[in-house]
């Protein structure tokens, strides 16, 4: 859980603020005036404003300096609002520019002068070395501290910006396979319109027979149509090119043949009575099956997959699971680093966009027996296919 940095700020400031009252306690046994009413007040606006030194750090290291140097004229001992100044000092060069945090140091070593100054006994080059030192060092943690905010700052943006690409390849790449499913239909569509023109006339129910095919056909491909322009123009992604014909499901017994030559043990069942789909559903099923299963080679060497493939009233259901013997982990029940990565990269977003299309839903994530599980749900109706996003990990 993430504390608020409220919460943290207050906290220092407590703990700065008790360090204070307890060396103002011992100022008359080192021979400086004991802390009245006026010394108590002067103490408490030296500390207790640094609780809001990140929301404005320029204005409350000038009012704390300002202070201090109250409290030093006064007569009372100097090293009790130490902390404060230096505090308020650190979070400006932390949060502002060289030519405000400059300022503000001059204004640090020049109240310690000053307090040397108005002190009995005090070794001014002493004091001048500690004050220019004490700055220079808090200047310098404080630009460390400032410059990893802003490498910070970029990595996550250059992070936001790799995973913006990354969705966009998957999505062009998708439309890309989607292309050859409305290119099917198409192909379907002008041979039933040739061969109903030929039969017009002479065989009505051959040619009724062709148009059903043709509405069929031409309604999946305008679902596929829709759903590919959806697609690109969720991040104004444009283009799509031939590739090879889109695998379905009659190819995923070969897909699996060819896991197992690479030293996965897998086994594929499939439950509930198959039926056709369409071949855009198909696809999707094959590609997250396919992605699952390339994970556990890559991951989980020497592991064993088990692939259900489930046929039920108005929805399909894919899902991978493995026994968790990745290596690296113990007794194969732990999850590789690397692999937990990769779930959560490039794979699952494809897994992600593909659900998210077909107005499906995708778990991923390790199991509580050990070992990783994918599982995906894809309504196969035409009033229940409609787009969503939902995914979970």
């Amino acid at each position: 859980m993430r504390i608020h940095p409220l919460v943290v700020d207050g906290l220092i400031t407590a703990a700065q603020t008790t360090v204070a009252v307890l060396l103002a306690r011992e100022s008359a046994a080192q021979g400086w005036p004991a802390p009245d009413a006026l010394a108590w007040t002067l103490v408490a606006l030296v500390n207790l404003p640094t609780v809001l030194r990140n929301r404005a750090p320029v204005p409350v290291c000038v009012g704390v300096l300002a202070v201090s140097a109250a409290y030093v004229t006064l007569g009372y001992w100097p090293v009790v609002n130490s902390l404060g100044p230096m505090l308020a000092f650190y979070t400006v060069a932390a949060l502002r520019p060289t030519r405000t945090t400059a300022v503000c140091a001059a204004l640090l070593a020049g109240v310690w002068i000053y307090a040397g100054l108005v002190t009995d006994g005090s070794s001014m080059a002493s004091v001048i070395a500690q004050s220019l030192a004490y700055a220079l060092v808090l200047w310098w943690f404080g630009h460390s501290a400032h410059r990893t905010a802003e490498l910070t700052r970029q990595l996550k943006a250059e992070q936001a910006e790799r995973a913006r690409r990354e969705v966009a390849e998957e999505r062009v790449r998708i439309a890309r396979e989607l292309h050859d499913v409305v290119a099917h239909h198409m192909a379907v569509i002008n041979v039933q319109a040739g061969l109903a023109r030929f039969v017009f006339t002479s065989d009505a129910r051959t040619a009724r027979e062709a148009l059903d095919t043709i509405a069929g056909s031409s309604g999946e491909a305008l679902a596929e149509l829709r759903r590919t322009l959806g697609l690109l123009r969720a991040d104004g992604v444009q283009g799509a090119a031939d590739g090879a014909p889109a695998p379905g499901l009659d190819q995923l017994s070969d897909m699996v043949d060819r896991v197992r030559a690479g030293g996965v043990p897998v086994d594929l069942r499939i439950t509930g009575e198959p039926r056709p789909l369409p071949p855009g559903v198909q696809l999707c099923l094959y590609r997250v099956v396919q992605e699952a299963l390339t994970n556990v080679l890559k991951h989980a060497p020497g592991a064993q997959a088990q692939v259900e493939l489930a046929y039920r009233a108005g929805e399909m259901t894919a899902t991978v699971t493995d026994n968790g013997t990745d290596s690296g982990t113990a007794g194969g029940k732990g999850v590789n680093p690397a692999r937990k990565q990769d779930r959560g990269g490039h794979g699952l977003i494809g897994m992600r966009e593909r659900a998210k299309l077909y107005g499906g839903s995708i778990v991923v994530g390790p199991r509580s027996e050990g070992g990783f599980g994918v599982h995906l749900t894809l309504p196969t109706s035409a009033q229940s296919a409609r787009r969503g996003d939902a995914v979970a990990e």
